[in-house]
């Protein structure tokens, strides 16, 4: 499990299915956040610029926020996505501390781009395929772009990418359960291109986990979830961090 931490002007939030007027402030101060999750047991954090999802370029703010978290719990694995959308953008990120990042829009329009990325950062890059009814969204999610999900993924493992975080932003922020029919129709693909993915959006019990946990042993493929809004309103305890 990947606790999620959404950054706004600097603070920790979550919105529902992706609207910027439907948001809630959890906290001021999100190293204390990543101190908190990693206490409990947490390896890795998954951290989203959304001013820098949705100007397309990393929000100053937020990437100093990125900073202070990385320098209060040097050990865990933060991964930053937002608003990535060039080289220059990268190495931004990556001299704020984080040890991966995650890339949407830019690799979904020009394929050779996640190439070159890939080349550059080994192992250090992963594909966000935020989806919206079948379709994957860009620029902040305010946009679809045409072609099947799974076509895109393949062309991206080509292209060296091997981890996908998979959003099903209609359940996102809703704690309304995953989307396993999703998932399920990505597996294959996966599995076939030797790619890991993992799930985010809607999780909100140790139900969903359970459910998660069953898709897993069909489909290796799927390693991990992103937990975000269960944790900060208490559906989901922070103990289930330590759970393998």
């Amino acid at each position: 499990m990947i606790p999620a931490v959404d950054l706004r002007a600097g603070q920790a939030v979550r919105l529902v299915q992706g609207d910027p007027a439907r948001q809630r402030v959890y906290g001021p101060d999100p190293a204390a956040l990543a101190i908190r999750f990693a206490r409990a047991g947490a390896r890795r954090l998954h951290v989203v610029d959304l001013d820098g999802a949705f100007a397309g370029r990393p929000c100053e703010t937020n990437l100093q926020a990125v900073a202070a978290m990385v320098a209060a719990v040097p050990s865990l694995c933060v991964t930053l996505g937002g608003g990535l959308r060039s080289e220059a953008d990268l190495a931004q990120a990556f001299a704020a501390g984080v040890q991966r990042v995650v890339v949407g829009t830019a690799v979904i329009r020009d394929p050779g781009r996640a190439g070159r990325w890939a080349r550059l950062y080994p192992a250090r890059i992963s594909a966000g395929l935020d989806i919206r009814r079948g379709q994957v969204a860009v620029e902040g999610w305010t946009r679809t772009e045409p072609g099947h999900p799974g076509e895109l993924l393949r062309v991206l493992v080509q292209q060296g990418i091997r981890e996908f975080i998979v959003t099903d932003i209609t359940r996102d922020g809703t704690l309304a359960g995953p989307g396993l029919e999703i998932l399920t129709q990505l597996a294959p693909a996966a599995e076939a291109a030797g790619a890991t993915l993992i799930a985010s959006g809607g999780i909100g019990s140790l139900r969903d986990l359970e459910a998660l946990d069953a898709l897993a042993c069909r489909f290796p493929s799927l390693r991990a979830v992103v937990v975000g809004k269960a944790f900060y309103e208490g559906t989901l305890p922070l103990s289930v961090l330590g759970r393998e």
